[in-house]
């Protein structure tokens, strides 16, 4: 046996040799690079202008493969090559990829796999499971790319390697082998030749402390390594084509992972690569966003700044920090601890001392290894101010954060997969696959034709019943951006001396808010007076002010180093001055000024929803309070996604953009992130993931792709903070308990929802009612959009729970809510009978005018 193996491997070089020469002329289409298609017939073009050639001619043994192609395409595709296509293979084969095009040198090897589980043909991609291997690493092991899709709530998957330099410097062998009577598939290979990236060996994190790294295994130059996250903190998305060095990474934004404060900063200098970091390292958009504290030192000294990790136990990691302090202009200004899994990775970190420089970029790497003790399985990155160092400012940075998965002493990276949720598991017991795949369509592709059909046709019948609603109104479309002069009456936009400024406003916007001068806003706020702090937002300070004698306003002031800016000040003029809403805050003018932008509203006298569910203000509310805020905001939700000309999405709903006037009356706030879906022709507007970590969709984020029903999963959150009077994460709770949301779905899955229920309810709520309300949260939080109730449903409910509360085993009221569950399940929009039978009040632009509805108050934005 050992002798007929050496001969088949001798016979496996010999072949591959062969095939160099022969295909050797013919690879000249990409030469930084090898991309294949697997399952192609011809040459495509992705989204990023790279060719992907047919992968026929590069496999070199294995008689049993397919060629199939996806049913069905999902929208979050980035493009459709390579995806389309599939290579399916139902014994070992290989595919022997020559090295020659991309350069032949010593240099690592960055390989890309894509896997796109969706429905092909006489394949139920539930029953596909194997492992890939490139020469003698083993990269996946029983490996599902079904399971693992569902678990990251994505419709694709790229694994991403850095290998070690193959011991034959002219190809490099991908391997699948499909597991006993199943299958593997393959839709695209990437090869590049990726430049000294891991220059240095990494500094190993505890190693007074003891690790559980060997310090004498420290090099990585013969370790391959796995991407395992790659984070642009503090900013925004950057795409494969807009990343550095032709490596097409992409750059996540690290919102998913932070826990506790902290703020983002943007450079306003000029920032460039350096002799240590070089163009390939990270692009520049890194190095121009930050993520630091804050500036309360007294806050600062009492927590750290923490991101945390979910990893693979048994391996250990390469942390890559990237730095550049581009405020910080002397040597012990800004110094900071860094730990990992509470080993110390260094002590007193100064970006500015390390760099010599004001604006320059750094980077460095520490090892840590994530032992199997205790069921670990995260990893825990924290930066803490130095207090022994006594900086000027108590303060902590970072830049950007890469993870490495380091391949152990066995060469082996593969992990297993992940764990499937409650409903993963069901679907794939299920007796019937075909009808499991069908009601998984959202992720994998297979209804989107369907779902897009029924999405135009409630479009159509919404267009149609709002145009009705609308007659004799003048146009809702969004008009054209100009520049605007102020009119002789100050009440139009801008000043004709600030036609140099930042902001375009429309006309209809110039025309619907009142222009306030910087002074007029000084003398409401007595000179921006800390007396008059009534809160702080994302956009700034919130001052309570009054203006025209004895009218009391809240007036949003923008700090300059906030992460919001011009765009957001811009958007919620634009929105607000067109929305008249009961249940939707009002805007009364606003300010730009030299380098003043403010906001000003009416004051809410009660603050906001947060405000009393902590007990802030000392008053418990009551479950019919609760449900009546709730109520109000679905209203107001209900409102934008289908009252106005375009569906405008919210994108940050949280407890603290719930406002309350002095009745009690609930109102939607914080328009700076909404988007409108005037561009929505596939269902959904792709945007730079923005929100409230703990309250973001996961799926938007995974896709950043955003729809309506991004809106509903932070509802759902809002729902069961309200239940359970407790923030949306609570990093000092135990791990399983620190994100609402999950711990929630635990509790009402398994029957314990009174371990979340606030105690001054347990004993006042209508079992009911709860069950009703708890039913509604639990559906908005359902892990894909297309599961999700419209908010027209979610608000239905959570009137009917209302009425549970004060009239239970009320006949009329099952009734209405079985009529309302057949309209449903018989296939009708129920939306589409809210618009013209329920809350009609809530949706007619006819019925909403200042006179009815007083320009609500504001306290707390």
């Amino acid at each position: 046996m050992f002798l007929m193996a050496i001969t088949f491997k001798i016979y496996k070089v010999v072949f591959a040799i062969c095939l160099i020469f022969a295909f050797i002329a013919s690879n000249e289409a990409n030469k930084n690079g090898l991309y294949v298609g697997c399952g192609s017939s011809e040459d495509e073009i992705d989204a990023d202008g790279r060719t992907w050639e047919p992968d026929l001619k590069y496999i070199s043994y294995g008689d049993k493969s397919m060629v199939a192609t996806a049913e069905k395409q999902d929208p979050s595709l980035p493009s459709p090559t390579p995806f389309t296509n599939a290579r399916i293979v139902t014994s070992e084969t290989s595919y022997i990829l020559p090295l020659g095009q991309i350069g032949n040198s010593t240099k690592r090897i960055l390989l890309r796999l894509y896997f796109y589980p969706s429905l092909y043909p006489n394949f139920d991609v539930f029953d596909s499971f194997f492992s890939v291997t490139s020469g003698d690493f083993t990269l996946l092991s029983n490996f599902s790319a079904v399971i693992t899709a569902e678990a990251l709530s994505q419709s694709y998957i790229i694994k991403e390697y850095m290998l070690a330099s193959p011991l034959d410097q002219s190809l490099i062998v991908v391997t699948l082998m499909p597991a006993e009577k199943s299958f593997a598939f393959i839709n695209g290979i990437e090869v590049l030749q990726a430049p000294e990236v891991f220059d240095k060996d990494p500094i190993l994190a505890g190693s007074d402390s003891g690790s559980g790294v060997d310090s004498s295994a420290l090099t990585v130059a013969n370790k391959s390594m796995q991407t395992m996250y790659r984070l642009n903190v503090g900013g925004s998305f950057i795409s494969p084509s807009n990343d550095s060095g032709n490596l097409l990474r992409s750059w996540y934004n690290d919102s998913p992972y932070v826990v506790g404060q902290g703020i983002t900063s943007h450079a306003n200098m000029t920032i460039g690569y350096n002799r240590d970091v070089a163009s390939f390292i990270a692009p520049l958009d890194v190095y121009k966003s930050s993520r630091s504290m804050g500036p309360d030192p007294n806050i600062n000294k009492q927590f750290n700044l923490t991101w945390i990790f979910e990893a693979e136990p048994s391996f250990a990691y390469i942390v890559r920090f990237h730095w550049c302090d581009f405020v910080a202009d002397k040597i012990n200004q800004r110094v900071f601890n860094i730990y990992i899994n509470n080993h110390t990775a260094q002590d007193v970190a100064d970006v500015y001392a390390w760099t010599n420089g004001k604006g320059v970029p750094m980077k460095k790497d520490y090892m840590i290894f994530v032992n199997d003790k205790n069921g670990n399985n995260e990893l825990r990155i924290e930066l803490q101010p130095s207090i022994s160092s006594n900086p000027q400012w108590f303060d902590s940075l970072l830049n950007g954060l890469e993870i490495f998965k380091i391949s152990d002493s066995k060469r082996n990276l593969a992990g297993p997969n992940p764990s499937k949720s409650i409903m993963m598991a069901k679907k794939i017991d299920d007796e019937k696959r075909s009808a499991a795949i069908k009601s998984t369509a959202a992720y994998i592709g297979g209804g989107v034709a369907v779902f897009g059909l029924a999405a135009v046709a409630v479009l159509v019948v919404y267009n149609r019943e709002k145009k009705v609603l609308r007659e004799g109104k003048s146009s809702w479309l969004l008009p054209i951006y100009g520049r605007i002069s102020r009119s002789s009456t100050g009440k139009s936009s801008l000043s004709a001396k600030k036609s140099q400024g930042s902001i375009h406003l429309s006309l209809d916007a110039a025309s619907n808010c009142r222009y306030f001068s910087l002074s007029e806003i000084k003398q409401a706020t007595k000179n921006f007076s800390e007396s008059r702090v009534i809160g702080v937002g994302g956009f700034g300070k919130v001052y309570k002010g009054k203006i025209d004698g004895n009218t009391t306003v809240a007036i949003k002031r923008s700090n300059p180093s906030s992460e919001q800016g011009v765009n957001e000040f811009q958007t919620e003029i634009e929105m607000l001055s067109k929305l008249r809403h009961k249940h939707l805050v009002s805007l009364i003018g606003f300010c730009e000024e030299g380098n003043e932008m403010a906001l000003v509203y009416d004051y809410m006298g009660l603050g906001t929803f947060r405000e009393h569910l902590y007990k802030e203000n000392k008053q418990t509310l009551s479950w019919k309070q609760r449900l009546e805020i709730c109520i109000g905001a679905a209203r107001g939700l209900h409102y934008l996604h289908t009252g106005a000309q375009y569906m405008i999405i919210h994108r940050d709903v949280k407890t603290t953009n719930i406002l309350l006037d002095d009745n009690m009356v609930a109102k939607v706030s914080d328009f700076g992130l909404s988007k409108t879906g005037s561009d929505m022709n596939e269902g959904h507007v792709s945007t730079v993931v923005k929100g409230s970590f703990g309250y973001l969709d996961p799926e938007y984020f995974r896709r950043q792709q955003l729809t309506e029903k991004s809106d509903v999963y932070s509802f759902g959150v809002v729902l069961f903070e309200s239940l359970s009077a407790r923030p949306a994460l609570n990093s000092k709770l135990p791990k399983e308990q620190v994100s609402l949301s999950d711990y929630a779905l635990h509790c009402q899955r398994n029957g314990c929802l009174e371990d979340i229920t606030d105690p001054e309810l347990k004993g006042k709520i209508n079992t009911e009612s709860l069950n009703k309300y708890a039913e509604t949260a639990e559906k908005c939080l359902a892990k894909h959009g297309v599961d999700r109730p419209s908010m027209g449903d979610v608000l239905w409910n959570l009137e009917c729970a209302l009425q549970l509360q004060e009239h239970p085993n009320s006949p009329k009221l099952y009734q209405q809510e079985k009529e309302h569950e057949d309209e449903k399940t018989s296939g009708e929009s129920s939306d589409q009978k809210d618009l013209l039978a329920m809350h009609r009040n809530t949706l007619s632009l006819e019925s909403l005018d200042d006179d009815d509805f007083p320009l609500p108050a504001y306290k707390g934005l």
